[in-house]
């Protein structure tokens, strides 16, 4: 798996290509097809400014961490993200003890980028379903609350909601996306959140069922 640059033009049909891509047959989640998703979300990002740097530009290290696992001599245990938590925690590479340990394992690298995932799924389909003169700070900032938000400190929570301030209105976020008219970003929208919330979905229950979902 190559490294990657991150400032290419978005587009919404990326993000349904690449999250279709990302189960296998027995629906394991690959994960250079993961990191391939989040690439498009990053430049998604990045073509409304910098108001969302704080989040990118630390998905973008996250990506990067995922990249050297896959690279490195043990790549193939990175294949899934579902081979990944069995070899980290068949070889004690997990902090489940909390003492800071294992800062760039796999699993706790991927339970990062799940947070923010959540949030990018939340307000897209916020966006999906809005109207015309819905303000897309308020969508922004619910969808924040309800998923970064409780991971973030006090101060990052209060920047992170004044940037929201100064978020373009909808019809700019449609343009961002370039897909066509207003009806037919819905359209792709329909199709592309649902296999985000998959696949966020089969590695939230995975990590769940391994006792991952509080990695310091």
């Amino acid at each position: 798996m190559a490294d990657f640059e991150v400032d290419e033009k978005f587009s919404l049909k990326e993000v349904l290509i690449t999250f279709q891509s990302c189960l296998s047959d027995n629906e394991e989640v690959l994960v250079d097809s993961y990191v391939a998703g989040w690439r498009v979300l990053v430049r998604f990002m990045n073509s409304l400014g910098t108001i969302f740097s704080f989040i990118s530009k630390d998905a973008v290290n996250k990506m990067q961490i995922m990249v050297n696992h896959r690279n490195g001599e043990n790549g193939d245990k990175y294949l899934t993200i579902q081979s990944m938590v069995q070899y980290e925690l068949n070889n004690n590479l997990v902090d489940l003890k909390k003492r800071g340990d294992y800062s760039e394992s796999g699993c706790r690298t991927i339970l990062r980028l799940q947070r923010a995932l959540l949030w990018l799924k939340l307000f897209l389909e916020k966006l999906r379903t809005s109207s015309e003169d819905d303000k897309t700070s308020i969508m922004c900032t619910e969808a924040y609350n309800d998923s970064l938000a409780q991971h973030h400190s006090w101060v990052i929570r209060k920047a992170a909601t004044m940037a929201f301030y100064a978020l373009p209105a909808r019809a700019t976020f449609f343009e961002v996306m370039n897909v066509g008219t207003q009806e037919q970003v819905v359209s792709m929208l329909e199709e592309a959140v649902p296999l985000i919330s998959k696949v966020h979905e089969i590695t939230e229950n995975l990590y769940s069922q391994s006792n991952l979902l509080e990695l310091p």
